[in-house]
């Protein structure tokens, strides 16, 4: 996990954040809150970030679904994208984590855009898929990574022809270059990088930004 794109030195990477990701100052702030926790380094890069919200804005996206909301960085980077009807679904298991993203969408304005659902993500868009919930336009998984899979197929189920469903932590470090390396979390992102690479239902790319993002657009 990386909370800055892979292989970047120091200036290359503060050059990338000070000139081109232009981080609003809300975003900056809970970037900065979120750094205090032990748990800082799940959280995505500012640039990363701001690939997103660009992706929203070059697919014209108005519904995202995202699973694995943290503290709400990459949900926020969405959400300023999002035209003022878009809508977002945000799943996650933890409501301390998401009480601070919470708070964020609310300082930012946004709130009324995103529906909280708390819970297992797997049961959550289980359930989504049985009920026939409105397609999405952009999905988003930054999960437990041993159900890569498994949220790939519920993810393509709920995803419209031409949407995009992308994967965090695609190169986990780069330890899915590691043969050594056969835990559980790794060899569940080999997994749905190889079905992704191989899939006639989708054609893909693998973009090294921050910890790797794996984009995979519904055909």
């Amino acid at each position: 996990m990386s909370t800055r794109s892979l292989g970047l030195g120091e200036d290359v990477w503060r050059y990338i954040v000070d000139v081109t990701v232009g981080e609003p100052p809300v975003l900056a702030k809970l970037r900065a809150e979120t750094a205090t926790l032990p748990e800082a380094e799940m959280q995505i890069s500012p640039e990363q970030g701001r690939f997103m919200g660009f992706l929203v804005e070059l697919m014209g996206a108005r519904r995202y679904l995202e699973v694995g909301v943290f503290t709400g960085y990459s949900s926020l980077s969405v959400a300023l994208a999002l035209p003022a009807d878009g809508r977002i679904v945000a799943c996650d298991r933890s409501d301390e984590w998401t009480r601070i993203a919470r708070r964020y969408w609310q300082e930012a304005g946004v709130a009324e855009k995103v529906d909280l659902r708390l819970g297992p993500g797997l049961e959550t868009l289980k359930r989504m898929v049985e009920t026939g919930e409105e397609p999405f336009d952009l999905a988003f998984f930054d999960a437990d990574k041993e159900g890569s899979l498994d949220y790939y197929e519920r993810g393509l189920a709920l995803l419209r022809p031409g949407g995009v469903i992308a994967f965090d932590n695609a190169l986990r470090d780069g330890r899915v270059a590691d043969p050594k390396d056969t835990s559980a979390s790794t060899n569940g992102i080999r997994a749905v990088n190889a079905k992704a690479a191989s899939d006639p239902r989708v054609s893909a790319s693998l973009v090294p930004i921050g910890d790797g993002l794996l984009l995979a657009r519904k055909r």
